[in-house]
């Protein structure tokens, strides 16, 4: 087992771990949205990201929502996954000087992070109905179903035009 599962005995402590872990994740994409937003040229991008940060501050206070219903400490736990998804967004990103281009590999990486949140909310909603926690699930929904929206709304501006203009 890896080093952070010694913390890990219970089937409630996966649960809270994988907390922390979508906690962090949220406060990293707060920290890169911004970025994006700036790099972004496409009027319609920049406004889809715009919105999706208003979106991700209420994810975090979801989160801390659920944290306290299940009477757990609101802390995050590193996830390196997440930050590798937002290094390699930043390091594409970086290296595009075409704008049509860069949008295209904006809406990439912002899919990439979009489908590893909804990786950990599918999985955080199923296990607290496991753990009998109806409630925790209802409020991790409202995530699920934001993050879904925000992917499908991506989706539609690459195959809407923006890869088109970039090919």
């Amino acid at each position: 087992m890896g080093l952070f599962t010694k913390d890990i005995k219970t089937f409630d402590d996966l649960f809270v771990h994988q907390l922390q872990d979508v906690y962090y994740a949220e406060q990293q994409i707060l920290s890169a949205l911004p970025k994006m937003i700036d790099k972004a040229t496409a009027p319609e991008l920049k406004q889809a990201f715009q919105h999706h940060l208003k979106e991700t501050e209420q994810h975090v206070r979801r989160v801390e929502q659920v944290f306290e219903m299940h009477g757990a400490e609101k802390k995050s736990a590193k996830c390196p996954a997440i930050n590798g998804i937002i290094e390699e967004a930043n390091e594409v990103a970086g290296d595009i000087d075409d704008k049509e281009v860069l949008d295209a590999a904006l809406v990439a990486a912002a899919q990439a992070v979009e489908h590893y949140e909804i990786t950990r909310y599918g999985t955080l909603i199923a296990w607290a109905r496991q753990l009998g926690r109806a409630d925790c699930a209802s409020v991790l929904e409202q995530n699920l179903k934001e993050e879904k929206a925000a992917d499908a709304k991506l989706n539609g501006l690459a195959e809407g035009g923006l890869n088109r203009e970039a090919a």
